[in-house]
């Protein structure tokens, strides 16, 4: 029993290892050497665990998927309406980006592998069954097709990544209260809500705007 605790904490050692290693190098930029030293140990005692680096990805994949699985499954447990849900999904995904780097090396891997699924393959299945319900019961407005709205979702997250990710590069700003992915996430959302207009549209329909200056 105490060998098989202590097997289990030295592969959650390597997992956090790998998880920080893949954030910031990406799948092509870390080696089994820069994760076996962050993690303390010998590339030996590290392919005890995981044989090749092909597998140490996957299991970090498994994880980040399975931490957003728990927060789908959570915030859809809740009895409100459907965009909200929806909302507070974007949130809850934008926060685990921030903080998970589980997650966050998750999003990143999906992207970068070849033959990999997406990382919003796990959430946006939900995302447009809420839809397609907030749209049966006139929660969304006259126009706002269900489609376009999975899109604003998807523009929305992976903005929040992308503000996560240049944060992380240059160094985290003063806290405000207004400058985590999660803040700026939600004050994206008021203005998609409420709209941007003051005369009703502005913006030309497809095909009718010149290519000239």
């Amino acid at each position: 029993m105490v060998k098989q605790e202590r097997a289990l904490r030295t592969r959650a050692t390597v997992l956090r290892a790998a998880a920080d290693a893949f954030d910031r190098g990406g799948y092509e930029g870390t080696s089994l050497s820069q994760v076996s030293k962050a993690a303390g140990m010998s590339v030996g005692a590290l392919t005890f665990h995981f044989s090749t680096k092909a597998d140490l990805a996957d299991a970090v994949l498994r994880e980040g998927w399975e931490v957003t699985q728990a927060a789908l499954e959570r915030v859809t447990g809740q009895q409100t309406p459907a965009l909200r849900v929806i909302i507070d999904l974007t949130l809850e995904l934008a926060r685990l980006m921030e903080e998970n780097v589980s997650v966050r090396s998750a999003v990143r891997l999906a992207r970068e592998r070849p033959a990999t699924p997406a990382w919003s393959d796990s959430w946006l299945p939900t995302v447009r069954k809420l839809l397609d319900e907030a749209h049966r019961s006139g929660q969304l407005r006259e126009g706002a097709l269900p489609a376009d709205v999975a899109t604003l979702v998807e523009h929305l997250t992976s903005g929040a990544e992308a503000y996560t990710r240049e944060r992380r590069d240059t160094g985290p700003e003063p806290d405000t209260g207004h400058q985590s992915a999660v803040g700026r996430l939600e004050r994206v959302w008021r203005l998609a809500l409420t709209g941007v207009s003051a005369s009703g549209n502005p913006v030309p329909a497809t095909g009718t705007a010149t290519d000239g200056p």
